[in-house]
Order: C-alpha cells, then structure tokens, then sequence
C-alpha cells in the first residue's frame, strides 16, 4: 500500500452540529491513502462519543480538550501529530466534494505551490453557491501610513452557473479547507494563536508571503462551507465566544502591532460589521423582522447592543471564557513587520 502523503488535521470553526457529516464526506470523497488527526475542542457529549467510534473504527488520532479552542490553536494541535510531506487543515463543518485532496496534491506537485486552496462553495437552501477562491493582500504605504490591501474574489452565483475558472497564483485562500507543505511551518513557525478570529488566513498568508513562498487557487478541488442556522443551543457558547468582542478586540491590537498597522486601519475595521450580521444569523426570520418593525423599529446596533453585546455576553460569552482561562492579552511577541509594498 503506498505511504500517505498528507495528514487531514480536522478542527472546530464555529459550530459542532455538521461536524459528524462533515467528517463522513472525507471519509466517502478521498480515494488516496491519508492519515487524520481530529481535534475536538470541548464538542457536546453526543459529538464527543461519535468521535471516540469513529477513532477506534478508522484509526485516526483523536486529540480533545475540555475547553473551546482558537482555530489556529486547535490547528498547532494538530500539526504536531504530522509526519508526512502534506497537510490539509480543513474545518469541522465543512463537505469536500470527491477528488478533493487528490486536485489539491496535483496542484502542489506540479506547481511546487507551499499552499494550495480549493473552490469554496457554501450551502444556501440545498444549493451550493461559489462563495470564495482567492483574494490578494499585502502591506502597502500610502501618505507614509501601512496599510492593509485586502481584496477578496467572491461570487454569488449557483457553482452549476460558475465561468469556467483556472488554476492561477494567488497572494491568500481560506482555512475552511487547505493544503500546505508541512516544512513551511519549518520556515515561518506555528500559526498565530494571538489570532483568535477573522485573520487566521490573513495572518498566515503575510508570513508566506514575507518568506517568498507561493499560494495556489485549484479549481478542480472544491468543497462546500456550512452556515448556521440551524444552531443548537448546545452549540451556541463556542459561536458567540468565537464571534464575541473580546476576541475581535484582541486579534484587531494583535494583528495591527504585529503588521505595525493602526487598529483604525479600513481592512480591520470592515470586520466588525460582517461579525455582527453573522451573529444575527441565530435570531429567527420573524423575531428580526418583529424587532426591525413598528411598534418596536430597533435599529441593528440597538439589537446587537442589548441582545448579543448585554444578555448573551453575561449570560453566555463570559461564562465560555471563563472555561477557557483567557488572559485579556495574547501573548507578548517580537516581530519584524512584512515588506512594504508601493500602493
């Protein structure tokens, strides 16, 4: 049988619900051999169960806490049970689609590619709609201030009604799904834990840049990301932890010192809005619409302010970072800033 290649390092992005079908398209959509490592940060007890199972049934390396974990943290887990020539970092509710790691391997051997992202879909209603391939970003000075030039490729569109798309270079892709050379984190270390949300691949891309590595959109590959709702009550701690202000505040501070950009910067900032719609997400249709219409006609802020930044945040939030044992601040660093790059 031949020696797997790559290492599958499955970890929690903001949900447990989608985990278990998730993890069974990778075992249904991959044909060539792969060791898995999952990562379980402190998943339901019905999830907790499954995994032990599945571990046993498969063979693959099972590594839980009984605490919520940072992404990138959950990934640094992972990454220290890797021996092969490949990783695949790939969320716990994302579904790879078949030929999945297969295209994503080509692309790296044929390109010498350090990282190689696929096409992300995600689910809207059964329908599966391009939502993301590549994107550019880099530091650049303008009026002698850094700024951060962060351009997204997104789509809207059905993935049935999608152009015909290449396999390009490309400066970032996501972490719901990537391959990277596991002697890259040789060259620029582990992921940031300081990090805790939104510029995971971000954070990571400028290190590949800065150490002259190159990045690869693969089209041929292609997996879907999953939304909430629907969100257990179960599953709501880790959600509103992951998306809370404390850990938006701190990865802002951590990610300008690091760059030596200012936290006012327009690429930071552009987060807290997306952050707030996403959390809206949990409130039912109706309750939206009720609380947006006469005679109450909350304005959005007001219902972020009361609901998810006062009721959720004591009741919920607080409680989930006091499990965790967070400190205000990530850990201190020494950093020398990325190349500036003329705007």
């Amino acid at each position: 049988m031949t020696e797997p290649q790559v290492t599958i390092v499955v970890v929690p992005r903001e949900q447990f619900n989608k985990a278990q079908a998730s993890l069974e398209t990778i075992y249904a959509a991959t044909s060539i051999p792969f060791e898995l490592v999952y990562v379980d940060g402190n998943s339901p007890r019905p999830l907790r169960c499954y995994l032990a199972r599945q571990a046993a049934a498969h063979g693959f390396t099972l590594r839980r806490t009984d605490r919520y974990l940072i992404s990138n943290e959950a990934r640094n887990l992972g990454l220290r049970q890797v021996r092969t020539k490949y990783v695949a970092f790939v969320d716990n509710d994302v579904f790879v689609q078949p030929g999945w790691l297969e295209a994503l391997l080509r692309c790296a051997e044929e390109t010498g590619a350090w990282v190689v992202g696929p096409l992300m879909c995600v689910d809207h209603g059964g329908t599966r709609v391009v939502h993301y391939t590549d994107a550019e970003i880099r530091i650049v000075e303008e009026m002698g201030r850094r700024r951060l030039h962060y351009v997204p490729q997104l789509s809207r569109g059905p993935l049935a009604e999608a152009p015909t798309l290449r396999r390009e270079r490309c400066d970032l892709v996501k972490f719901y799904c990537v391959l990277v050379r596991t002697d890259v984190f040789d060259r620029v270390g582990p992921l940031d834990e300081g990090v805790r949300c939104f510029f995971e691949p971000a954070d990571f891309a400028l290190s590949i840049r800065a150490a002259g590595g190159s990045v690869f959109f693969e089209p041929a590959a292609i997996a879907t990301h999953t939304l909430p709702p629907p969100l257990p009550f179960s599953d709501m701690p880790y959600f509103l932890l992951r998306w809370s202000n404390a850990w938006l505040r701190s990865t802002v501070r951590h990610f300008a010192r690091k760059h030596g950009l200012s936290p006012d910067d327009p690429g930071l900032r552009s987060h807290w809005s997306w952050r707030s719609a996403h959390r809206r997400r949990l409130l039912p249709r109706f309750l939206w619409q009720l609380l947006r219409t006469r005679p109450m006609k909350y304005p959005a802020k007001a219902v972020d302010r009361i609901l998810f930044d006062g009721l959720l945040e004591h009741t919920i939030v607080r409680p989930a970072e006091r499990g965790r044992g967070d400190r205000s601040e990530p850990p201190s660093f020494v950093s020398l800033p990325p190349p500036i790059q003329a705007g």
